[in-house]
């Protein structure tokens, strides 16, 4: 009885060490997460509402592994949270500026992703 088809691929080892490494790779994006968080938290704070400019000043980006993302606020800038997202109790109204910011953003910082995940697929190899 037959089997089928048989299917040989050239470059086997290669390939299965290439897409091992590009599953790590892909994992551990942290070079483009900072890089992200950065360009977006730099947006965001000019998109910060200003009385001070203690809350600009407080917006971060993040360095993590996993995921990109941006923060306000601080012990010494604890409203960060209440001007972002309101707080009806208090008749403060949300400004969600870092929210809007990311969906303004997008665009630009969806192309970063997809040039770090190209350059990761890329070192893929075998035929």
């Amino acid at each position: 009885m037959s089997k089928g088809p048989v299917l040989e691929v050239k470059g086997a080892r290669e390939l299965r060490r290439t897409l091992a490494r590009a599953g790590h790779d892909l994992g551990d994006l942290q070079t483009a997460n900072a890089a992200i968080s950065t360009y977006v938290a730099t947006a965001s704070k000019t998109a910060a509402p200003r009385v001070s400019g203690r809350l600009a000043g407080s917006v971060r980006g993040n360095k993590a592994k996993a995921s990109a993302v941006v923060r306000a606020g601080s012990a010494g800038v604890p409203y960060a949270g209440p001007i972002h997202w309101g707080w009806p109790a208090r008749n403060i109204a949300p400004q969600p500026f870092l929210v809007e910011t990311a969906h303004k953003t997008e665009p630009q910082w969806r192309l970063m992703y997809l040039t770090a995940i190209d350059t990761v697929l890329g070192k893929v190899k075998g035929t």
